[in-house]
């Protein structure tokens, strides 16, 4: 009788002490619920360029995926939600940091393929437009991309990926707003209704689809349904990969199916570039990391403060920021594949010696001719799509992806219902010669920053050639000039097109304006503010995530 009611009083010592330690854990979770704002998460997030690709990569994390779980599913959506910007035709770059702090890149960015157009450089444009065409399409290593971040960090089954997607393109889904917006532009719609991109947006009536009208993408339904049951050698080894040759081929382009048999992802240790007390992890070239980093560097020196943004202060701030970016476009042609280029390099860009020297040379009262920057005109581009996730492990990925221009080279692969890049395009302008194997240079920059007090941003953008500007205004309105993570990258920005003109975005403080027309500085008439930054950030335990909503976008976390 002794034992037994010994025991029951175990029993109740124990279960109190159950209880105790919920109700401590409970306190502790009520307590760090309120130490965060509203609209921010606990765990991890997701922020891709539309709300729908956001939330299916936000589900993967749920079902207790990683980050680049959570980023390919919600890149495979971005396919298919905003075509005109990447797809399985085009190339991607990532910068993971894992939960031990190493940071590694992984491109599978498009290369040249082994045969291509004699004297390709000689069709380069020579002012912004659509450059359509077979002879611009690069060897696409997206899918090659996915696979090998997805070996090295995935934590869900490969098929299950693609499986938010492949019911997105085959029931089809009401015409996404922007894509919409895009598609009543003269412009696309003649390169719509001229292609056959047709095939896709057109009704049978040959009138261009609208807000209203249900997407499909039954082809590519079919060929991701393939990739999730077969992996990427459907596509680089397999019948896949023949089909879409075969369409390449009857568009006059020169790929032959060794050139995807060969790919190959890249994969090297980041760049590490020190601001202040924070750390900037960037992508190597032919990347933009080294523009970004080269600018940040330049501004850091200026110790900025919430103050640079009043009165007069504001004019300067912005004046040394133009300069900065003036001295970057002088650098455009140091960016280069370093395995073809032997004799260029960009590492003078992250150099502390370089940075101070063209410091030096900023002037706070004026501008100057364009030989003192260095810059040799050439043409801006547009296109891209960007993805950051920060999931509960610690695990982060900054990605970009894109098939170039809007639309890529407008070819259309009806075997396979995948969309061409015109990757050798970024060649123009920036390369005097063109070599297979080679990858284009690339204005593309995913970023991640970690501080010293522990906190971490994920971040990159879209844009084309704006993806400098971007990224570059909202990580110095985040870290320097006091701005929130949605105000630094909502903020009008001011970009310096190749021509070193400045245009304005609409919004942009017109006092500001007026002061720098006289500092000397030209206006340009840049018409298409594409920049759009996407960024998760962790800060005391708390997660924010912004999707810009310059393309309507939204992130989504829990």
């Amino acid at each position: 009788m002794a034992k037994q009611k010994t025991w029951q009083v175990c029993c109740l010592l124990g279960a109190g002490l159950l209880c105790a330690v919920a109700l401590i854990c409970l306190c502790i979770a009520s307590f760090v619920n309120k130490g965060c704002s509203s609209g921010t998460f606990q765990h991890a997030a997701v922020s891709a360029d539309s709300q729908r690709c956001s939330e299916i990569g936000r589900n993967m994390l749920q079902q207790g995926g990683s980050a680049v779980d959570g980023a390919i599913a919600a890149l495979l959506c971005t396919a298919v939600v905003n075509p005109q910007s990447m797809g399985l035709g085009g190339g991607s770059i990532f910068t993971i940091r894992d939960k031990a702090g190493k940071v590694k890149v992984y491109s599978s960015r498009e290369t040249v393929p082994q045969s291509f157009k004699a004297n390709l450089l000689n069709d380069c444009p020579t002012k912004l437009a659509l450059t359509t065409g077979s002879q611009w399409i690069g060897v696409p290593g997206e899918l090659r991309g996915y696979e090998k971040v997805h070996k090295q960090y995935g934590k869900l089954p490969w098929p299950k990926l693609f499986e938010p997607t492949i019911k997105l393109a085959r029931e089809g889904f009401p015409m996404p707003q922007y894509l919409g917006g895009l598609l009543s532009n003269d412009m696309i719609q003649k390169l719509v209704k001229g292609s056959s991109l047709r095939d896709l947006f057109c009704h049978k009536n040959k009138t261009v689809l609208s807000n209203g009208d249900i997407l499909k993408f039954p082809k590519l339904a079919e060929t991701m349904e393939t990739i999730a049951a077969h992996g990427a050698d459907a596509l680089y080894t397999g019948k896949i990969g023949h089909d879409l040759i075969q369409d390449i081929k009857a568009a006059g382009g020169t790929l032959e199916m060794e050139d995807l048999h060969s790919f190959r992802v890249q994969v090297e240790d980041a760049w590490t570039v020190p601001l202040g007390n924070t750390l900037l992890h960037i992508p190597q070239p032919p990347a933009g990391g080294a523009m970004l980093a080269f600018i940040l560097s330049l501004m850091k020196g200026f110790s900025l403060s919430p103050n640079s943004l009043h009165g007069d202060q504001k004019i300067q701030t912005y004046q040394r920021y133009i300069e900065a970016a003036k001295f970057a476009n002088g650098q455009r042609g140091s960016i280069r594949d370093p395995v073809f280029n032997k004799g260029k390099s960009a590492a003078h860009l992250v150099d502390s010696d370089f940075v101070d020297r063209i410091r030096e040379k900023i002037s706070t009262n004026r501008t100057h001719d364009d030989s003192y920057y260095n810059v040799t005109p050439s043409t801006d581009r547009v296109g891209t799509t960007h993805v950051s996730v920060l999931d509960k492990d610690g695990l982060a990925v900054s990605v970009t992806s894109t098939i170039n221009q809007i639309f890529g080279s407008g070819i259309y692969s009806p075997k396979t219902g995948i969309i061409l890049n015109n990757e050798l395009v970024d060649f123009c302008g920036r390369a005097d010669t063109v070599s297979a194997g080679e990858q284009p240079p690339s204005s593309m920059t995913p970023a991640i920053l970690e501080s010293m007090s522990g906190g971490i941003l994920v971040i990159g953008g879209s844009g084309g050639s704006m993806i400098t500007t971007a990224v570059a205004l909202s990580i110095i309105n985040r870290l320097w000039l006091g701005m929130n993570l949605t105000d630094a990258i909502a903020a009008p920005v001011v970009f310096v097109d190749a021509k070193n003109n400045l245009n304005f975005e609409k919004g942009f403080d017109t006092s500001v304006i007026d002061g720098l027309k006289a500092l000397g500085h030209r206006k340009g008439e840049w018409p298409y503010f594409f920049n759009v930054v996407s960024a998760v950030e962790k800060e005391h335990g708390c997660i924010t995530a912004v999707s810009d909503n310059r393309k309507m976008g939204q992130a989504a976390g829990y």
